[in-house]
């Protein structure tokens, strides 16, 4: 039942994706020739060159990159790439039609505009994609292959992409417009990796290594009601074993966290770590609860 439901919830998030993106691609990128640097922008940098509608290339593009995905990374991620290998270039066919409907200039917007609208709508529908551990089909399965084999974040290995692609663009659309990708593309690995942990805990990771770390340990325990881990430490120049208090606390925690470590032990070492996401027992339940018990 809990896979199945899984499973729902990951179709919706691609079709949800796709349909942003598409809407991107259809309302946007095409209307006012912008390198976005994804599928869309290819197709609109190999306009001039090619004797091939843009929409057109979208198709072909996208299902030249299904296959690549297919190889790359594996059959489950190319069974849930299948939906968006569809639903994409259907969506972006469709949505252009509707654009056709309207007076040519209607959704032409200064370049400035249409780089921040599409870096957002792209980055928000290309990050809920990558939360169901698909894509929408397009030039993020590059991407993905390099967030595989490289270890970059999708964001980065996204921007990467990105930027290749436009600078393909300049040979057809100048520098102006290329640099207008830029700006698209920054916006919209940001958003991409906002996404991709939205809903997920954020906090902070603290080590401490104090003479009073006793103190420490209680106050963490008994007031804050965090859990606490001591490690064992050895200072490398005098030797000495020390434990090493180390707690994770939320981000609104960590101010009163520090202040009252530093009147307990002014002479106290800190270490403070910023902690994207976090799974386990010990800090959060299934329903997004903080746990309070401590071990």
């Amino acid at each position: 039942m809990g896979k199945n439901k899984n499973w729902w919830k990951d179709l919706i998030f691609v079709v949800l994706g796709n349909l942003i993106i598409a809407c991107e691609v259809a309302f946007i990128v095409l209307p006012n020739h912008l390198l976005d640097g994804g599928i869309a922008g290819l197709s609109v940098a190999l306009q001039p060159l090619v004797p091939v509608g843009p929409v057109w290339m979208i198709n072909i593009l996208t299902v030249g990159l299904f296959i690549l995905g297919f190889i790359f990374l594996g059959k489950e991620f190319a069974l849930k790439t299948v939906v968006s290998a569809i639903a994409y270039p259907v969506l972006v066919t469709l949505l252009s039609a509707v654009v056709e409907q309207f007076p040519a200039d209607t959704f032409v917007m200064p370049d400035y505009l249409a780089a921040i609208y599409a870096g957002v709508l792209a980055g928000f529908g290309l990050g809920l994609a990558f939360r169901a551990g698909a894509s929408t089909g397009g030039m993020d399965i590059p991407a993905l292959i390099i967030h595989k084999y490289a270890r970059l974040s999708s964001g980065n290995s996204v921007m990467i992409v990105d930027i290749l692609t436009i600078l393909f663009g300049v040979i057809t659309y100048g520098l102006q417009k290329a640099l207008v990708g830029i700006i698209t593309v920054f916006i919209s690995g940001q958003v991409i990796n906002k996404t991709v942990l939205l809903g997920s805990q954020s906090a902070k990771n603290v080590m401490i290594i104090s003479s009073k770390w006793d103190e420490v340990r209680d106050y963490l325990m008994n007031t804050m009601s965090r859990g606490v881990t001591i490690l064992s430490g050895k200072g490398g120049y005098t030797q000495q074993e020390r434990p090493v208090v180390m707690c994770v606390i939320s981000r609104k925690e960590y101010p009163l966290v520090e202040q009252e470590i530093n009147r307990i032990d002014p002479a106290a070492f800190m270490v403070v770590s910023d902690v994207n996401e976090i799974h386990g027992s010990g800090f959060t339940f299934e329903d997004g609860t903080i746990n309070r018990n401590v071990w």
